[in-house]
């Protein structure tokens, strides 16, 4: 199988879908792989390492589309690049597709075989794909909202940690699952008070355990979270449900009373955003402000650290890579219902029930396209 890596595209994405050791181990089972030029030299991975690993290289991301078998990607496809997929063609990369319905459209329309990093499940359940980059974006969540905390940043002028005589910052977490969890490791590293809000109680015991009374662990319901938007002075927004819109757990009318200069960041903005005013931005304009709140919405945050998050990504998707290149999408998936769980859109179909439901298409089950 030929594999291809284009160049990423999205405002400031510096990641790579294969660093030059990914390409040597799909090199290793026999396939070839085609790098545009210039994909990882962002991140220092220049084309002399790519053509070292067994990769040859392209001029443009449309040689790499017509000459590949299957496109491997980091963010979800821009409009051009899905005019560029054909049917049948396998395309694995991150997706986001719930709150996206013209990158749905698109893909449907191409006839494409779309496999997303972030449904494919874990053996041991979780979603392994997409927990790197939550690592990263639960840790940066807190170093971008300590910066826009500043007052030169909009701000009101808080220093997380405080000094002595001065009280730290109150950072309030929504959801315990990796975003929270990495969220809350930095914000305790930083001094700040911490409160961390989620359903799953066994997971808010083991918090507990760990750290004991430098945090505040609530059950999260309406009146809980409500009560802790309006006494943060950062909230975290890092709720998931998989292939699906994140819930609205904090409403416009709490933010109009949230603090003057408070921050919001919101990591699940690639599936619509958990706070009822977030809307996506970029890194060249990260922020915006709402009665007075500032919102930081970047929706590919990990970006910001492209060689780290390149390398971590890598190590999570060389596996389930290899198997859809060396098996062919339909054997790998008839072997592997985690990797199963991944498929989104295929042969004009959508094909993740959540999906379908968030967007109003009618759902056709992954098995009837393996058989």
């Amino acid at each position: 199988m030929r594999i291809g890596v284009p160049k990423e595209i999205k405002n400031h994405e510096y990641r790579v879908g294969l660093t030059p050791a990914s390409v040597r181990e799909f090199v290793a089972h026999g396939h070839s792989v085609l790098v545009q030029a210039g994909a990882g030299a962002a991140i220092g991975l220049d084309d002399a390492q790519y053509r070292a690993a067994g990769a040859a290289l392209a001029d443009s991301a449309q040689d790499v589309f017509a000459r590949s078998d299957m496109i491997v990607k980091v963010k979800e496809p821009q409009p051009q690049e899905c005019a560029m997929l054909r049917p049948g063609q396998l395309l694995y990369t991150y997706l986001h597709l719930a709150p996206d319905p013209g990158q749905t459209a698109a893909l449907v329309k191409s006839g494409a075989v779309c496999v997303a990093y972030e449904t494919i499940t874990g053996v041991n359940g979780g979603l392994p794909l997409l927990a790197p980059m939550s690592e990263v974006a639960g840790r940066m969540s807190i170093q971008a909202g300590a910066a826009h905390l500043e007052k030169s940043k909009g701000g009101m002028g808080v220093l997380l940690g405080g000094v002595p005589g001065v009280a730290p910052g109150h950072v309030a977490i929504l959801g315990a699952g990796v975003v929270g969890t990495h969220a809350l490791q930095c914000a305790v590293g930083a001094g700040a008070r911490v409160t961390v809000l989620d359903k799953n109680v066994d997971r808010l015991r083991q918090l507990d355990l760990v750290f004991g009374n430098r945090i505040t662990t609530l059950y999260s319901n309406a009146a809980s979270v409500e009560e802790t938007v309006l006494a943060a002075d950062l909230v975290i927004g890092g709720v998931l449900i998989p292939g699906a819109a994140a819930p609205k757990l904090v409403t416009r009318e709490m933010i109009s009373r949230m603090r003057k200069g408070a921050v919001v960041v919101d990591v699940a903005i690639d599936q619509g955003g958990c706070f009822e005013t977030s809307r996506a931005t970029t890194h060249a304009e990260p922020t915006y402000v709402v009665d007075g709140v500032v919102h930081y919405c970047v929706a590919n945050m990990p970006g910001a650290v492209a060689r780290t998050s390149t390398f971590a990504l890598n190590n999570a998707t060389i596996g389930p890579g290899l198997a859809l290149a060396d098996q062919g999408w339909q054997a790998a998936m008839r072997a592997n219902p985690h990797l199963k769980a991944g498929l989104n859109v295929a042969n004009g179909k959508v094909t993740f029930e959540a999906v379908a439901q968030a967007l109003g298409y009618d759902w056709t089950s992954p098995n009837a396209l393996l058989n």
